[in-house]
């Protein structure tokens, strides 16, 4: 009898956990999760940036980066869904900073005066449209002048099919356009 009690038990703790995973409720999820990546087109590198929130990671200079887990979408897109991409930037990420006698940790206001040229952007952006089937990332392109694209293109950037086109290798303008 205890054996039939304790089979209900875990049969009672596997449906509760499924629930949870589901969101207490059939039919399809309200949000899907899906990797966050970066496209960093400038000669600044990419600190760290996030998108609503989702920590993406890091990119460097004329390069890529992020391929963290997860971004949250809505399971469903419709015309007009917007995020809110943040990023702080780093001007000069090839810049020796003094260190300290032990050859390990940087001089304080050495590092201070470096961190001091950082930039903090904020964009927001249009999200590109896409199906819940063929949802695989969110891709987010940094370009000059702290302008920011998006696509959830299931291929890699730099092939044909590829929806973003503007090169790796962007110089920043003189001025930048308003």
């Amino acid at each position: 009898m205890s054996n039939e009690k304790g089979k209900a038990g875990r049969q009672w703790a596997v449906g509760s956990l499924l629930l949870l995973l589901t969101g207490c409720s059939p039919g399809t999820p309200k949000y899907l999760g899906g990797n966050l990546n970066a496209v960093n087109h400038t000669s600044a590198a990419i600190n760290s940036f996030s998108v609503n929130g989702y920590g993406g990671g890091n990119a460097s200079p004329n390069g890529y980066g992020g391929g963290v887990c997860c971004v949250m979408l809505p399971s469903q897109w419709s015309p007009g869904l917007k995020f809110k991409v943040e990023w702080e930037t780093d001007p000069a990420p090839y810049e020796k900073i003094k260190r300290k006698p032990d050859g390990f940790n940087f001089d304080e206001s050495a590092l201070a005066k470096h961190e001091a040229n950082y930039g903090r952007h904020t964009a927001i952006v249009e999200l590109p449209p896409y199906e819940a089937e063929n949802l695989c990332s969110l891709k987010i392109h940094f370009l000059p002048c702290n302008q920011v694209k998006a696509t959830t293109a299931c291929m890699a950037y730099g092939q044909p099919a590829y929806p973003i086109k503007e090169p790796l290798n962007m110089q920043e303008p003189a001025v930048c356009p308003k």
